[in-house]
């Protein structure tokens, strides 16, 4: 049955559905796993890391871009559509600034790529972008924000949020310890959050994931190898302190 109705994204299915947009999603699903947290005063971005072949510059192989000077975009789903979305805000964002001599604001530049997912599942001969958005950063007076944008256009503003393969459980995982990670004010303890978070939900290392942090009115920071490896190796000794709590913790009935 859906073949009849999958073969352009301005066909609804009998349920209300358009095909071409859950397919879309889909892609995000199998995605590399990324998360964002939104404290006071930084905007911190955690994601799963590809393998790099030994013959591969690993330089070429990002997914946090800086889509001005004080917006920060990662991505879960196709990076050639990424790609396309990461050009056109940028584009959007020098435009802004040369017509009305400010910066954008987060929630513009997120509306932009809003509306132009939105744009390509109302059109014939185009396909929904298969990706799905973080972007974060800070207005003009400091204040983050951290917005996520979907493959169907909708997007919506969070203190944090995840997507791509592990989207779900790293959401719930955040929302199970929600008083705890919200409570994150200053730069350290997030950055520990989003480390233990993908740690306990996908089991990464070190060397699996990037950490970046955008702070107001300073440049994007990567958080090397050796200060990760540092933050993994506490995060695995309290993981396996808190296993062993509960196995000597008497079971009630």
């Amino acid at each position: 049955m859906a073949e009849r109705y999958d073969r352009a994204v301005t066909i609804y299915s009998p349920d209300g559905h358009l095909l071409q947009v859950e397919y879309a999603q889909e892609a995000v699903r199998r995605g590399s796993t990324v998360m964002g947290l939104c404290t006071n005063n930084a905007i911190v971005l955690g994601v799963e890391k590809r393998s790099v072949g030994d013959l591969q510059e690993e330089r070429m192989v990002r997914k946090i871009c800086m889509l001005d000077d004080h917006v920060v975009m990662t991505f879960a789903g196709l990076t050639a559509d990424a790609r396309i979305l990461v050009s056109r805000a940028q584009v959007e964002s020098q435009s802004h600034r040369l017509n009305f001599e400010k910066l954008v604001s987060v929630e513009y530049i997120t509306r932009f790529i809003a509306q132009l997912k939105q744009n390509y599942t109302q059109s014939n001969g185009r396909r929904p972008f298969g990706v799905s958005c973080l972007v974060g950063g800070f207005d003009e007076d400091g204040t983050p924000h951290l917005f996520q944008t979907e493959p169907s256009g909708t997007f919506h503003e969070w203190r944090a949020s995840s997507t791509g393969r592990s989207g779900q459980p790293v959401r719930d995982y955040m929302e199970k310890h929600a008083d705890e990670i919200l409570a994150s004010v200053d730069e350290p303890a997030a950055i520990k959050h989003i480390v233990r978070t993908l740690m306990s939900v996908s089991s990464l290392n070190h060397n699996q994931m990037d950490v970046a942090v955008l702070k107001y009115k300073q440049p994007l920071r990567m958080i090397d190898r050796q200060m990760l490896a540092d933050i993994v190796r506490t995060v695995r000794t309290e993981l396996e302190a808190e296993a062993e709590a509960n196995r000597k913790t008497p079971r009630v009935g």
